[in-house]
């Protein structure tokens, strides 16, 4: 008898190991629409240049929008902000039509993509930006183009994305000075 229930037991564990893994797979990235409003701004993210971001809460079915990936990134950082985070998404630069129109539906993983930071562009809300891509070639293309460094999502400073940016003459990439 005890020799059965420990087969069923044995039979029955890697199938809820293969449950367990399914629960964890991050949701699916939303397309941006135009009911998408920035978190911090209150204003529709389609209408500000640059890369967006998108973070998926477990506790809710529609994402948290950013209107820009230096907001997205922030409130990964804040103390305040909930931490059940089940995806970040960011804009895929790689992919992008264009800075103006970064597209809808071309996300990368936030904690997988490429960012470039300390460039000369700047981001949708007039602040310095993290620029991300989903390789490397394309985050150094950009640095070519602008300058900057290539980071990973962990070793972006929190300095970088927290503290208040100062006016400057940064451009935007189609050369436009903000």
């Amino acid at each position: 008898m005890i020799v059965t229930l420990l087969a069923g037991l044995l039979l029955f564990l890697p199938a809820l190991g293969a449950c367990q893994r399914e629960a964890e797979a991050p949701p699916a990235p939303f397309a941006m629409t135009e009911e998408a409003m920035g978190r911090y701004c209150g204003m529709n993210i389609l209408e500000h240049a640059g890369p967006k971001g998108q973070i998926i809460l477990a506790k809710y079915d529609e994402p948290v929008w950013f209107s820009s990936v230096r907001d997205a990134i922030a409130f990964t950082m804040l103390p305040e902000e909930p931490k059940d985070i089940r995806a970040i998404y960011v804009s895929d630069m790689a992919k992008a039509p264009n800075w103006d129109k970064p597209g809808a539906d071309n996300w990368v993983d936030a904690r997988q993509a490429f960012f470039v930071i300390e460039s000369d562009v700047r981001g949708g809300m007039g602040t310095a930006e993290a620029v991300p891509f989903s390789t490397e070639a394309a985050a150094a293309a950009f640095v070519k183009d602008h300058g900057g460094g290539v980071v990973r999502f962990d070793a972006i400073p929190r300095d970088y994305i927290l503290e208040q940016q100062a006016g400057s003459d940064a451009q935007t990439p189609s050369g436009e000075v903000d």
